[in-house]
């Protein structure tokens, strides 16, 4: 199979959808791979990098495109992009349709088969594809978060470990799943106070005996959410329904009993976010203030360490990608979990949670 991989072109993207030793597995199958020359330079991987892996040079993505039965990439194509899929093509990547109803459209005309790495799953209920970004994007919740805490970057003041003497930061962590885990382990590391919530009494347990007493667990309420963000310095959204819209968890009338300075960080956005006052941003300008509640909505947080994002990526990424490039959409059949993944094919909308969020045949105005 003919496989492209083009430039990541979203705000501050710096991803690669394959990186070297992905591309030399795929060409020592007998595959061929093309590649947008500079696909690579976010990680360190130049065109001879490439070269070196068996893949050939494309001067621009429209030839990535032209040319190749399958596109690799890591975030939802772009209008440019998207008016070049054919029905032939195979798209596989990131796509998060629920809250997007132009790029939902836009792949349905082109008819391509689009297969969503944030809805493949596993024999453990999990999304295996989205785990690695999930892990990268908790993390960089508190990194960024203490960043944005900072008086000079329009935060509170407050230094999230605090100093012997002073009292550290107030984190509130809303989901107690792989973003909500992997935020309270930097935040517990860094000596925050930690509140993890959770709708289910089982997760919280298991947070309980991995954390011990270092961080305070509680089951998500209305009433909980609303009590604990009157003291929270940071707020991260770490709720996720497989393929949906995000739950509104905190409403723009709850920000007045918030700190002023506090943050908000909504690593949900991708999904539409979890709070009423969300809208995604980037990396180029990643915050904005509403009553005085600091909003950081960055769609694509994991794109600013490229290096360890891509990596991470492949790690799970390259199985499917492997097993489509052999068999074509008949991977689809051969695998459940691959097949849970799609979510648009022949003109339609397949993916249950994406219909239940846009409907059949989705609007502009959705």
């Amino acid at each position: 199979m003919r496989i492209g991989v083009p430039t990541e072109i979203k705000n501050r993207e710096f991803r690669v959808g394959l990186v070297p030793d992905s591309v030399k597995e795929l060409t020592a199958r007998g595959h061929q791979v093309l590649v947008q020359s500079g696909a690579g330079a976010g990680i360190g991987s130049d065109d001879d990098a490439y070269r070196a892996a068996g893949a050939e040079i494309a001067p621009d993505a429209e030839s990535v495109f032209a040319n190749a039965e399958m596109i690799v990439k890591v975030k939802e194509p772009q209008e440019v992009e998207w008016k070049r899929l054919r029905e032939d093509h195979i798209l596989f990547t990131y796509l998060h349709l629920a809250p997007d109803p132009a790029q939902t459209i836009g792949l349905m005309e082109s008819g391509c088969t689009a297969i969503a790495y944030e809805t493949v799953t596993d024999a453990h209920g999990g999304l295996p594809l989205l785990a690695p970004m999930s892990e990268v994007a908790g993390r960089l919740s508190i990194i960024e978060g203490g960043y944005f805490l900072k008086r000079s970057a329009g935060g509170r003041g407050i230094l999230l470990s605090g100093v012997p003497g002073t009292t550290p930061a107030n984190i509130v962590i809303i989901g107690g799943g792989v973003v909500g885990t992997n935020a309270a382990k930097l935040a517990v590391g860094v000596g925050a106070n930690v509140t993890i919530m959770d709708r289910s009494v089982p997760r919280l347990r298991q947070l309980d005996d991995i954390f011990g007493g270092s961080l305070k667990t509680r089951y998500s309420t209305g009433a909980a959410i609303e009590e604990v963000i009157t003291t929270a310095d940071l707020v991260v959204g770490a709720v996720l329904i497989p393929g949906a819209a995000a739950p509104r968890l905190i409403r723009r009338d709850q920000l007045s009993s918030m700190r002023q300075g506090s943050v908000l960080c909504d690593v949900a956005i991708d999904q539409g976010g979890c709070f009423e006052t969300s809208h995604a941003t980037t990396h180029e300008d990643p915050v904005y203030d509403i009553d005085g509640v600091v909003h950081y909505c960055v769609a694509n947080m994991p794109g600013s360490v490229p290096l360890t994002s891509s990596h991470a990526l492949n790690n799970v990424t390259l199985p499917f990608t492997m097993a489509l490039a052999d068999k074509g959409v008949k991977a689809l059949d051969d695998n459940d979990h691959l097949m849970n993944g799609l979510n648009v094919r022949g003109g339609k909308i397949t993916h249950p949670a994406v219909i239940d969020a846009l409907g059949d045949s989705p609007r502009l105005s959705a």
